[in-house]
């Protein structure tokens, strides 16, 4: 697959140290980025006319955190100002994230020092991090919450954001469920609570199935506010995306949660984006907390 450069021509890719930022270079430079780890800021000017100059040239990856040279939240956020007031260039800041656990854990497995915490507990390092960058979260194009995230997993939502093979049009929508037991999603811009929906779990016949399988789908369709809750999510979106797309957001996520983040947050996370993509727009789906298949 290759990224087109009428979709991005630049991606500043940040976040949390150990959230994966390697990894997303590694994926967007397989999807035709050219990519660039820890450039200095001041280089970016630089790399950005040299993109100008030169529209037939690849589109470009920048891995940028406290790491890189004469980094700084505020000049980082003012260089990103800049080039997005650029028309001739196309700018997305991708944010990566991961819950203190699982950077904990990550560290640890790897036994590498936090940049920040040399001669100090990796804990303090991660928590000194997040309260330094989380302007650049606030601000991020995308925000992707890597926490439990297995590769396959990392790459095909990746790509499904940046590398669509061809111009994107509209909003890019991600449409997810979840286990309110294992805490909302950093990325969702809209959460929707479906735990008023009648349980399929307490079905003993239903309880190891999943909101993929016909029969859970069945029974949770037959739960008279099913259909509504939809119809009234439908009329919704049908008011609020347009707008969302006219005030410059390239991308939207949604997230459905339920109690185990297994049946009825499944289901109606399917059902909304199977009417998106319907509608003709991009759609990529992301059950978090389903379990994973044993084959």
């Amino acid at each position: 697959m290759t990224a087109i450069r009428q979709d991005i021509d630049l991606v500043l890719v940040t976040g949390m140290s150990g959230a994966g930022r390697s990894t997303a270079l590694a994926v967007l430079e397989d999807i035709g980025f050219e990519a660039v780890d820890n450039l200095p800021l001041s280089f970016l000017p630089r790399l950005a006319q040299s993109l100008r100059d030169d529209p037939g040239a690849k589109p470009v990856a920048i891995g940028v955190d406290i790491r890189s040279r004469d980094f700084g939240v505020g000049p980082l956020l003012d260089e990103i100002e800049t080039l997005k007031t650029d028309t001739d260039l196309k700018v997305t800041t991708l944010f990566l994230d991961c819950s203190d656990d699982d950077l904990l854990r990550r560290f640890t497995e790897t036994r590498r020092k936090h940049p920040l915490a040399d001669d100090r507990p990796v804990a303090d390092g991660i928590r000194l991090e997040r309260r330094a960058i989380a302007p650049l979260s606030e601000r991020a194009d995308i925000l992707m919450d890597t926490s439990g995230m297995t590769i396959w997993d990392f790459k095909q939502r990746l790509t499904s954001l940046v590398g669509s093979g061809g111009p994107v049009v509209g909003t890019a929508i991600t449409v997810m469920s979840f286990s309110y037991r294992k805490g909302l999603p950093r990325e969702a811009d809209m959460v929707l609570d479906v735990r008023f929906l009648t349980n399929p779990h307490y079905d003993p016949d239903l309880r190891d199935k999943t909101g993929l399988d016909a029969q859970v789908g069945a029974a949770i369709a037959a739960d008279p506010d099913s259909t509504g809750f939809l119809e009234d999510m439908q009329a919704l979106l049908n008011r609020t995306l347009p707008r969302q797309a006219a005030e410059g957001k390239s991308y939207f996520t949604i997230a459905f949660g339920c109690t185990g983040g297994k049946h009825r947050s499944v289901y109606m996370a399917e059902r909304l984006a199977d009417w998106l993509e319907q509608s003709g727009r991009r759609v990529y789906r992301y059950h978090r907390d389903m379990p994973k298949p044993t084959s």
